[in-house]
């Protein structure tokens, strides 16, 4: 560089010196404008949940103390709809049926779809046409699926029935038996709901290290040690969440006994869900109503606090 050239450019360094960087006060008034811009795009979903979704809770655990009658005002009774609801005789029978089915569904929706999906991860043609397969109940509106199972279990014609008739063996009343009808409830919602819990378990198995199987097999490892010292401490996380969203979803079914047994036969498929909409749109008992689900909303909560505090657990670890 000349020495003409160096003294313009001290020239300029001396007209323009290095500007100071902004006060405090203008960083925090840029913050504060860019946090009231994104909350500004949030607000129409803050909105959708504060009316939607906020509001009702809320009101709904206000009228659990409260005598209400639309059209009346309400009137404050305390602890009575909570008192009122628990001499119900069909209080007990409500929560038995819903914790059956909870457990029956665990036993039954909890490790079919397991093996299904190990059944698929070992496919080695077809894959795609068997996914789409097991996932197409998922696709079914549950109305219409309820409605499907309904003629599926009619004791007369029914293709259940007729399929038994086929092989010769005894028929059964299905979803009309007090002895029956949970089970075929819940073969009902395991049907619906398995195929997008077959997709969360193929990602959690095809994300298994292939080093892991090929060690254990050079040990001589056959199938079964393979899926339980391999397969399972690998997918527990996955496992223990689903089994936990599991159960927050089934103590809260209603679709399947509303459509396909209406709570019978003698109160046999009565859930918690279905008794809260017969406080309230049988009863006309929105007190009642309310108060039951806030016995469901504190028992779903404590469930729903697990699954929070595993998956921070899990995400902190990672």
């Amino acid at each position: 560089m000349t020495k003409t050239a160096q003294r313009r450019t001290v020239a300029k360094v001396a007209v323009h010196p290095m500007q100071a960087p902004p006060p405090a006060g203008g960083r925090r008034r840029r913050r504060l404008i860019d946090q009231a811009r994104a909350y500004g795009f949030l607000l129409g979903g803050l909105v959708c949940f504060a009316l939607f979704s906020w509001y009702p809770a809320i009101r709904a655990v206000v009228i659990a103390f409260q005598k209400y009658t639309p059209g009346s005002d309400p009137e404050w009774v305390g602890t009575a709809n909570f008192t009122r609801v628990f001499a119900d005789p069909e209080f007990a029978a409500a929560w038995r049926n819903t914790l059956t089915f909870t457990l029956l569904a665990l036993l039954i929706g909890f490790a079919v779809p397991f093996v299904l999906a190990l059944v698929l991860n070992e496919l080695r043609h077809a894959k795609a046409f068997f996914r789409v397969v097991v996932y197409l109940p998922v696709m079914i509106p549950p109305v219409v699926s309820a409605l499907l199972w309904k003629w599926f279990y009619d004791p007369g014609a029914g293709l259940a029935n007729e399929a038994l008739r086929f092989l010769h063996l005894p028929t059964s009343n299905w979803s009309n038996g007090a002895d029956t009808a949970l089970v075929s409830l819940v073969i009902v919602a395991t049907w619906a709901n398995l195929g997008g819990t077959v997709l969360i378990y193929l990602a959690a198995l095809q994300s298994i290290p292939g080093e892991l199987y090929e060690a254990a097999e050079l040990d001589g490892a056959n199938l079964l040690q393979r899926i339980r010292h391999v397969t399972i401490p690998q997918t527990r996380f996955v496992i223990l969440m689903l089994m936990l969203l599991q159960i927050i979803a089934t103590m809260q079914v209603f679709t399947e006994p509303f459509v396909i047994t209406g709570g019978g036969p003698e109160n046999a498929t009565v859930t918690v869900l279905y008794l809260i909409y017969k406080y309230a749109f049988l009863y006309n008992d929105f007190g009642g109503a309310c108060a039951l689900s806030v016995m469901l909303l504190v028992l779903l909560g404590a469930f729903s606090a697990v699954y929070l505090r595993l998956t921070r657990s899990e995400g902190e670890d990672a």
